[in-house]
């Protein structure tokens, strides 16, 4: 601790002599979460040895004219239930992110950390997200340049981090072209965008039993078109063979595909994207496992809700094999019509479907999926289907569908309505390993009344009726606010209609906040549920858990 103490004086003093003799700008950010943990049998909660645990981050950064640099503390002491912690090599502090960069007009060089990503990251994607508890950070060399206007070169080499420390070997380039930005085609009407990737990973082959690749390249095409009201955007990604602890170490190459299309004009918007995914895992380390040393990015076409029972059943990107799609409209009825009354009405309708591939043996005499084989095959064949086993074909295995309306109203100046429907089919079995097909339906109605101008009230009523699982849930939510400072929230959410007595049970909250200028800080006590949490397609697992928290946030 000394050590590290002297190490974070030593940088604080660096970057302040620095901003104070103007040779620059030093900005950052501190976060700070902390809980306690009390045994609670009826909700499962353990108590840590600790008591109280604590995850903490410090980013320091300072720019000078063409040069950045900057420098990350973390601190696990210890880490937080839930958060990825194997063998506790997350309990430790220290400063595992830091760069130096230098940009000119053409030429970025970045050394050390960075964070990057290829198109929409289907073969690479390095970005971090506290919540979840994941990082993926590069710890190598980046370069960008344009060699003239409309082209952008990347290059990257590195390793990936593993908690606290730096492995495996990951290199590779992207180019995008903006073609409206050459001279020549200035004056093309639709904005058009190409690009290209390519990575490569390597890992020595040490395998007592199998041949395994040490060199795993993957590519990747994509193009972006905005033409007036109407964009869209897609890319296709191949991997050759990558035999993991992820696909069952079989030696089919992967691929994927990924579109989305929008619509939009006053009062009107819609939105559509498809994704199909076959043998897609892609790791910098054949046996990581978890959320460990990904290098790619497989984002999910269904709807990320943020109300609490809406999101109780997340889906998660299946890497092996999935494909499904999403469509939502929104459209505003205009003031003064029936429907849009005083003030207009905002309407959102969502469906999203996710369905299993078609999967056939790969011969014969081999069963799908026998490792050290080509696993099976997903070609075309004839079914007497017009589409066969086309990319656009759906399996019959259902993993997840999610249908979902919203209706946003403000009544008068004071008083404004949100309701929330939502059926989903959610396939437990699939999605987290164990259980069976989950049916259920989630109704949300969120009140918001303005007290005073700066003082509202806010009410959230929830309810989720599902014979499966753990049953029913219904959820309150009172919030008082005082902007832009205060606020004070109490929420309980009651697991009832359940055979199991240990889930028929109160989880009740109450938290204060309090907020100035860049500085926050949030106390609470109450129990958490177990579940899942989910972000863009990445999970975590949330134990169940019974004690104060305390969160404080700041930035300068």
């Amino acid at each position: 601790m000394k050590k590290l103490f002297l190490l974070i004086c030593a940088f604080s003093a660096i970057f302040t002599g620095f901003a104070q003799q103007n040779e620059g700008q030093l900005h950052g950010n501190f976060q700070m979460d902390m809980q306690s943990y009390a045994e609670d049998t009826l909700i499962g909660a353990s108590k840590a040895p600790e008591i109280a645990l604590m995850n903490s981050y410090a980013n320091f950064n300072y720019t000078k004219g063409k040069f950045s640099a900057g420098v990350r503390y973390e601190g696990y002491l210890n880490t937080l239930q839930g958060y990825m912690n194997e063998g506790k090599r997350n309990d430790k502090v220290g400063f595992p992110y830091k760069y130096a960069t230098y940009a000119s007009d053409e030429l970025e060089v970045t050394v050390g950390n960075y964070y990057d990503q290829f198109g929409n990251g289907l073969i690479f994607r390095s970005y971090e997200d506290k919540l979840l508890g994941y990082d993926n950070a590069m710890q190598g060399v980046r370069i960008r340049y344009n060699p003239f206007k409309g082209l952008t070169l990347k290059g990257i080499v590195g390793q990936q981090r593993y908690y606290f420390d730096y492995t495996g070997l990951v290199r590779g380039i992207d180019g995008e072209l903006v073609l409206n930005e050459l001279e020549a085609l200035s004056k093309m009407k639709p904005y058009l965008i190409l690009g290209g990737s390519f990575i490569s990973k390597y890992q020595e082959d040490k395998d007592p039993v199998y041949i395994l690749p040490e060199n795993v390249a993957a590519m990747a095409g994509r193009m972006n078109l905005y033409w007036g009201k109407f964009s869209l955007s897609s890319e296709y990604a191949y991997k050759i063979n990558d035999p993991s602890t992820e696909n069952g170490l079989i030696y089919k190459p992967g691929n994927a595909i990924l579109v989305n299309a929008t619509f939009s004009q006053k009062g009107l918007g819609v939105f559509a994207s498809f994704k199909r995914v076959d043998n897609m895992g892609f790791r910098s380390y054949r046996t990581a496992t978890l959320n460990n040393l990904i290098i790619n990015n497989l984002p999910v076409v269904t709807k990320n809700h943020t109300y609490a029972l809406m999101a109780f059943y997340p889906y998660a990107t299946q890497t092996n094999g999935e494909v499904g799609g999403q469509l939502e409209v929104m459209y505003k009825f205009k003031k003064g019509t029936l429907l849009g009354g005083k003030y207009g009405t905002n309407l959102s309708v969502n469906f999203s479907q996710v369905n299993g591939l078609i999967k056939t043996q790969p011969n014969d005499s081999t069963a799908i999926g026998t490792p050290g084989t080509l696993g099976y095959i997903t070609e075309p064949y004839s079914t007497g289907d017009s589409l066969g086993n086309s990319p656009f074909h759906l399996g019959d295995e259902l993993f997840f569908n999610d249908i979902n309306v919203e209706i946003s109203k403000k009544i008068n100046k004071k008083l404004k309505l949100k309701y929330n429907f939502m059926y989903f089919d959610y396939n437990q079995g699939i999605i987290e390993g164990h259980g069976d097909m989950v049916h259920g339906n989630v109704n949300v109605l969120d009140i918001t009344y303005k007290l005073m101008p700066k003082h509202a009230l806010r009410l959230e009523m929830q309810h989720m009726y599902t014979k499966q699982d753990k049953g029913n849930w219904a959820m309150g939510l009172l919030e008082y606010s005082v902007s832009p400072s205060w606020f004070f929230t109490i929420i309980d959410q009651y697991n009832y209609g359940n055979s199991d007595e240990a889930h028929q049970t109160h989880y009740y909250k109450a938290a204060i906040g309090y907020t100035k200028k860049a500085n926050r800080i949030q106390i609470g006590y109450g129990k958490q549920r177990e579940g899942i949490l989910c972000v863009g397609g990445v999970c975590r697992a949330v134990p169940a858990a019974n004690g104060f928290t305390i969160s404080i946030t700041s930035s300068f």
